[in-house]
């Protein structure tokens, strides 16, 4: 491609047409050099000749200023081809990215124009393709090339700071050039092509205090010693400009907000060296008193206080520790304060930090120390009994007005007022005590009972005799001694069972009493019987010196129809002061008790006992039993219950299957339906009449029938070939052609078990007329047991003679 000179008219591009030229002549032998031979052919039968290219178009790359505002398009350059003898012949044409938008050619002359302004940092080249058209014919003078349109750069972008207002910290105190933060600003001009993206860094506000690097945007310290508690915070502005700072350069800024953080380099103070609080002696224990606190200029961990009481006698009456929301120093009693005893306490108290810094230890030490003086105020106390707690005893059963014992308190205050005495009533509990208001000596109301209550616990009431507001209170607990008042008794009150075969000198029970006084007045139990009284025949007692006493027997053999109840009297008394008795009957029960057990249960009594059956299985039989009689219940009931009929009317004329439950006559029965019939088809050919409707006709047999009750097949003339297939269907023709039937279908039943075998047959149907070769006559001499049984076969074994004898009569005649 070869440059027109016509490109540089504009004067303000004069230089970059020099620096186009002279890059075209550097790089003009890196030209691009496309040719073609239009006359050259091409056969697969010719031999392919290799010519030497013709020089075709020649060109560089072409720049095109971005943010292009002028009226006219941009001049961007000149495509010529070496084909072109200027008659107008040749025809150039421009395709690629943005030709016929952005770039437009002229196709006769070749040259490009840029029609809008164009922005590098959206766009940095565009790729289009050129092609020289011979106007005549339209076709190509040369192939296609390609070429790039490069957008040239040009100030247009400010320098900034995506991130921006920054916020980071630095330690107070700390030395010059302390690195802080590092901005960095982007350019979005080609860095590649002059100064345009040639960032430097300066401090707009923020100085003295802090400097930034010019080249890396690193922040640093620039003045020594600041402290966080003269100033906390500074905001640095900071500005990035590019040109390399030159004049005429785009410029951004950003905000650094710095904060000192803070070092523990203040030791904590107090504001005043002396310090008084006044404090009740009423204060109680364990409650705060008083309070105290040292500054610290530091914040957080720095400005954490420990105190602590450095005088022995502060330490031992109070106690003190940090409060960690207010860092004050709590001040807690920690024994009781007596304005009396002591009227002021001095505490000498030490403030330090729990974290100090090594590197301030040329400041001194970090620790400061103040005089707190207590003043103990005197209250107006109740008053105070000589013990915590007294103990005092009473017998039982003493008089009235008995002394118990007595109280002191007195008034714990200078001035020592007269105490006066009083007991703290309860309306829930009965008043068994009283005190005199002036001595405090308890004395009894009631008679006391020990075996009521032992124990009795009553407040006692101290009050000033000129002040009744502040009042003492005292415990006291009296215990009611035991005297011997209540008569022993004997514990059991259950029957004594004697068992029927006692023997005599046998143990019958061992007893035992019980006593409500204290075993100190009743330790051992004696018994006997009532004196005075006759010696008793069948029991005596034994007392064992134990507390305890057996029953014995006397005589053998008890009978309890007899005598089934036995009462016995019998004396227990203690060994206490003085001798107390009492007499108790017991009742003896005389039982049959049980053999082979040691258990004195009556009999009756002890069924259950010994079937073993407990509660569960009692109810378990129970179940049982009714459910057996439930089910009973329901059999009873469906075997009386009726089954309904089939046919409800006899109007109601339907297709049905009617059941005829009907008992046959006997052996007498001749009327009877006869199934030999239904067992023997040849033996039916003769009786065609209907079997749902009662036959008219008179049976050619005998009225009386057989012995067994069957005809002999013999008896009818019939083929006894005659297939049952063919019996059934002239049986079914029969029904059908019928007229004399009622107008209902009607069940027939036919059964028919075959014929043939030689074997014959086990059944007893058809068996009527054979006769049988055995001899029945022997059973006349089996006895009157079988005389029915002979008389029963003698008659058919007669019968079946007179039918053998007519037929062959008949046979002859």
């Amino acid at each position: 491609m070869k440059v027109n000179p016509s490109s540089c008219l504009c004067p303000v591009l004069l230089c970059l047409c020099f620096l186009e030229r002279g890059y075209e002549a550097s790089h003009y032998g890196q030209a691009k050099v496309i040719s073609r031979s239009h006359n050259a052919t091409h056969n697969h039968t010719e031999t392919e000749v290799h010519h030497r290219p013709k020089r075709g178009w020649i060109w560089n790359q072409f720049f095109v200023l971005e943010e292009h505002i002028g009226p006219d398009a941009q001049y961007v350059g000149k495509l010529h081809s070496n084909s072109d003898k200027g008659d107008g012949s040749v025809r150039y044409i421009l395709s690629g990215e943005g030709a016929g938008s952005i770039f437009i050619i002229n196709e006769v002359t070749g040259d490009i124009h840029a029609t809008k302004s164009l922005d590098r940092e959206k766009k940095s080249h565009y790729v289009l393709h050129a092609q020289a058209i011979d106007r005549n014919n339209n076709k190509p003078l040369e192939p296609e090339s390609e070429f790039i349109i490069k957008v040239q750069d040009i100030n247009d972008n400010a320098p900034k700071f995506p991130d921006g207002p920054f916020v980071t910290s630095v330690p107070e105190m700390s030395e010059v050039g302390t690195s802080v933060f590092q901005v960095t600003a982007t350019d979005a001009d080609d860095p590649t092509y002059g100064n345009s993206a040639r960032v430097v860094y300066s401090v707009l506000h923020g100085q003295p205090y802090f400097s930034v690097d010019p080249k890396t945007g690193i922040i640093r310290t620039a003045l020594a010693d600041m402290d966080r508690e003269a100033r906390e915070h500074y905001s640095v502005v900071i500005q990035a400009k590019d040109m390399a700072g030159q004049v005429g350069g785009l410029s951004g800024s950003t905000t650094v907000n710095i904060t000192l953080t803070d070092i523990n380099d203040n030791p904590p103070k107090f504001p005043q060296k002396n310090y008084q609080v006044f404090v009740p002696e009423s204060a109680q224990v364990g409650k705060p008193v008083g309070k105290i606190k040292a500054n610290d200029e530091d914040i957080g961990i720095n400005a954490e206080i420990k105190y602590s009481i450095l005088n022995p006698e502060g330490a031992g009456m109070f106690s003190i520790s940090t409060d960690k929301d207010t860092r004050e120093g709590v001040i807690t009693l920690r024994k009781p304060l007596n304005y009396e005893k002591k009227k002021q306490y001095s505490l000498h108290i030490a403030a330090e930090n729990t974290h100090p810094d090594p590197r301030f230890s040329y400041l001194g030490s970090f620790k400061d120390d103040a005089t707190l003086k207590i003043t103990v105020g005197d209250v107006d106390e109740p008053p105070v009994f000589s013990m915590d707690y007294y103990i005092m005893e009473v017998y039982e059963n003493a008089k009235v007005g008995t002394e118990v014992g007595a109280v002191t308190a007195r008034d714990p205050d200078s001035k020592n007022s007269p105490v006066r005495y009083f007991i703290e009533r309860r309306e829930d509990k009965e008043v068994y005590f009283d005190i005199e208001s002036i001595s405090g000596v308890i004395r009894t109301t009631q008679l006391l009972d020990r075996e009521d209550t032992p124990w009795h616990n009553i407040t006692v009431m101290a009050t000033e005799e000129d002040e009744h507001n502040q009042i003492g209170k005292g415990r006291v607990l009296l215990q009611v001694l035991d005297v011997n008042d209540n008569p022993p008794k004997i514990s059991t009150e259950d029957e004594i069972i004697i068992c029927e075969s006692t023997r005599a000198g046998q143990v019958i029970q061992t007893i035992t009493a019980v006593d409500k006084d204290d075993f100190a007045n009743g330790k051992g139990f004696s018994f006997s019987f009532p004196g005075g009284v006759p010696a008793n025949p069948n029991f005596t007692i034994k007392d064992n010196e134990d507390s305890t006493a057996n029953i014995i027997a006397r005589r053998r053999r008890f009978h309890r129809l007899t005598q089934e109840l036995y009462e016995l009297p019998v004396v227990v008394w203690d060994d206490g002061e003085p001798v107390l008795s009492s007499t108790s009957t017991l009742t003896l029960r005389v039982c049959s008790c049980q053999r082979g057990t040691r258990l004195k249960i009556c009999q009756g009594e002890a069924f259950l006992s010994s079937a073993g059956l407990s509660t569960g299985a009692l109810i378990a039989i129970l179940l049982c039993v009714l459910i057996l009689l439930a089910i009973v219940i329901l059999f009873i009931t469906l075997r009386r219950s009726k089954k309904e009929p089939l046919i409800i009317s006899e109007e109601d004329i339907r297709e049905n299957v009617v059941t005829y439950d009907d008992e046959g006559g006997g052996e007498e029965d001749t009327e009877a339906f006869d199934i030999i019939a239904l067992r023997n088809p040849a033996a039916a050919e003769e009786l065609k009449f209907r079997r749902d409707v009662r036959p008219e006709c008179i049976r050619p047999w005998s009225s009386r029938r057989p012995a067994r009750g069957r005809l002999s097949p013999s008896s009818l003339d019939i083929d006894e070939e005659m297939d049952v297939r063919e019996f059934i269907k002239q049986r079914v023709g029969e029904a059908d052609q019928d007229t004399s039937v009622p107008p209902y279908d009607s069940l027939q039943t036919y059964a028919y078990e075959g014929q043939g075998s030689p074997a014959g047959s086990i059944s007893s149907l058809g068996s009527a007329g054979v006769h049988s070769e055995l001899d029945y006559n022997s059973l006349d001499d089996w006895g009157p047991k079988f005389e029915k049984i002979a008389e029963l076969y003698g008659e058919e074994v007669e019968t079946a003679s007179e039918s053998t004898e007519k037929a062959e009569s008949e046979k002859q005649t």
